[in-house]
């Protein structure tokens, strides 16, 4: 059975609509990750199909079960999940994800009021569930708890934290 887009992508065999490698991806810098917008479909694929990319490819049963046994596409989500990590000013540290060296800076370019990263932060959670990565979706959500308590308080909506309780299961 031939790999589907998604796994080829995180293989490195495969390319995104646009025709961009996870390489390519992997060496954008901070303003690119944030100017562009259709590319975070393919580094954290859902099961829904997205109103921004309808080109993503959504994830698959078999998609979760490739992802679950094969230690090189769950390396490669680790690699595309530090990325993101490092544009929101965070650092995964083993077992738990907290505020980088760099938070004070990267966190004002998305802990506002109704930004689109709050968007994207949903989808990295639910992402990292289906592919096999929950304990790093526990992480991100309990940092991002802590972050609407302090830095984010009357800043992150309570409908924007109910997003991302519910993308990540008790």
């Amino acid at each position: 059975m031939p790999n589907s887009a998604i796994v080829s992508f995180y293989r490195g065999t495969g390319r995104d609509h646009a025709g961009r490698s996870l390489a390519d991806i992997w060496q954008w810098d901070h303003r690119r990750l944030e100017m562009v917008h259709d590319y975070i479909q393919w580094l954290f694929p859902l099961r829904e199909p997205s109103r921004f990319n309808p080109d993503a490819p959504l994830v698959t049963a078999a998609d979760q079960a490739a992802f679950r046994a094969d230690p090189e596409l769950q390396a490669n989500l680790a690699r595309a999940l530090d990325l993101m990590l490092d544009f929101f000013g965070l650092v995964r540290l083993q077992d738990r994800i907290e505020r980088g060296p760099q938070f004070a800076s990267r966190s004002a370019n998305w802990l506002e009021p109704a930004n689109h990263n709050h968007l994207r932060l949903t989808r990295i959670m639910i992402a990292l569930e289906l592919l096999g990565r929950p304990g790093d979706a526990r992480s991100l959500l309990a940092c991002l708890l802590d972050i609407a308590q302090h830095e984010g308080c009357g800043v992150i909506s309570e409908r924007t934290l109910g997003f991302w309780r519910d993308a990540v299961p008790r």
